[in-house]
């Protein structure tokens, strides 16, 4: 039957491992009381002058002002944010606005070629009428002006001002008031149509504004009957 023994330790080594274990033990123990130590936190804080009875309130205040801080840069990041959104929509908008109003001049330029058809059809000489040629050329100058203010329409721009319509002084330009058999505020005359592009006015319509009907004038007292 065997028995087994233990091996001696060599003296080096045995001692060796204990100052190991010392020093493990000491650095374990620094670093727990490190950890575990709020005052030496506090002071690394607050600075090595703190008085320990005063550091609460300090602590509270110091957290207090770091909030405040968090809440202003929050504050200014969100404005920055806005900031930035507002940018970007008035940019869109700018250069939707610059593609819809780009034929702004070239539609003023050709309102006057509108108009002179208009009142080339209204002038027509009655005593003409029922001549081929003349009624030819009457519904020539007809179908121009259709076929340009349905460009007008394709792009935008419409006409704006007719006899009936409720006075607006967005798209109306008064220039008189007249008794008529139309309701007061109505447009009454239609003296120059108006023009809107995309809902801005190009140019008012001018009108004369409908001032109701006259009042009917007194019926002449009878002498007889006095």
């Amino acid at each position: 039957m065997t028995t087994d023994t233990a091996t001696p330790q060599n003296s080096d080594d045995l001692e060796a491992e204990v100052v190991a274990t010392a020093d493990a033990s000491e650095d374990g123990a620094e670093a727990q009381a490190t950890a575990q130590d709020p005052l030496e936190l506090a002071r690394a804080l607050l600075g090595e002058d703190a008085a320990p009875e005063d550091m609460g309130g300090l602590l509270v205040a110091k957290l207090q002002a770091a909030l405040a801080e968090i809440e202003t840069l929050k504050d200014a990041g969100l404005r920055a944010l806005a900031e930035s959104e507002n940018i970007r929509r008035r940019a869109e908008r700018e250069k939707t606005e610059a593609r819809i109003y780009a034929i702004d001049k070239f539609a003023r330029d050709l309102l006057p070629v509108a108009d002179n058809l208009g009142r080339a059809i209204s002038t027509a000489p009655e005593g003409f009428k029922g001549d081929p040629a003349f009624d030819g050329f009457v519904t020539g100058v007809d179908m121009t002006q259709r076929e340009l203010l349905n460009a007008f329409e394709r792009h935008g721009l419409t006409r704006v001002g007719a006899k009936g319509d409720k006075f607006d002084p967005s798209i109306h330009q008064a220039v008189a008031q007249i008794p008529s058999d139309m309701a007061a505020g109505d447009v009454a005359e239609v003296f120059q149509p108006g023009y809107v592009l995309a809902g801005r006015t190009l140019r008012a319509a001018m009108v004369a504004v409908s001032a109701g009907q006259p009042a009917a004038e007194p019926a002449p007292s009878d002498p007889a009957a006095s």
